[in-house]
């Protein structure tokens, strides 16, 4: 990936976004394998300017994520699709039937930031789950920027943050 300056939005830098953040990274680890990193890159760029979402499948112990397919969703949110998404419970529950009897599940959701970071937000956080990784793609200009990924350090309701997840493919 070439060095693409990433617009940060003032809304990034405010004290509820900060608050979602955890200091640190993760002891855990996501493994991606290249085929899966790339195809999340490019459902991420060609959905530009729109924010796209997606799931990982793959698996998960207790060192991390093992990714080993990604597969888009759409995202139900037509309102404001640039900046949020919405996750089609019907894409899930089709891929979860899918992968029944597989030694593969999901594992995780991915999801843009169209010319922003690759940080969650505070609407990020509602609805991320305990145990899954958020890998979030940041595209500007239709080029991806960056990925990070992340995860819940504890039950939303309890106080969870997201941390920094290392990762590679």
């Amino acid at each position: 990936m070439s060095k693409i300056d990433i617009p940060v939005p003032e809304r990034f830098l405010s004290t509820a976004y900060l608050a979602v953040l955890e200091d640190g990274e993760s002891e855990q680890f996501c493994r991606f394998a290249p085929e899966a990193m790339q195809m999340m890159q490019d459902i991420a760029a060609q959905g530009y300017p729109d924010e796209i979402c997606g799931l990982l499948i793959g698996t998960a112990d207790a060192q991390g994520w093992q990714v080993s397919d990604v597969r888009q969703v759409e995202n139900l949110n037509e309102e404001r699709a640039a900046d949020r998404f919405q996750l089609d419970p019907a894409g899930y529950q089709t891929i979860d039937t899918e992968l029944r009897g597989s030694d593969k599940e999901i594992i995780g959701v991915f999801h843009s930031h169209p010319d922003c970071p690759a940080k969650p937000s505070p609407t990020d956080l509602t609805s991320a789950w305990e145990g899954f990784v958020y890998p979030i793609v940041s595209v500007c200009d239709g080029k991806v920027a960056e990925v990070n990924c992340w995860v819940v350090t504890d039950e939303v309701s309890m106080g969870g943050k997201f941390q920094r997840l290392p990762h590679q493919s």
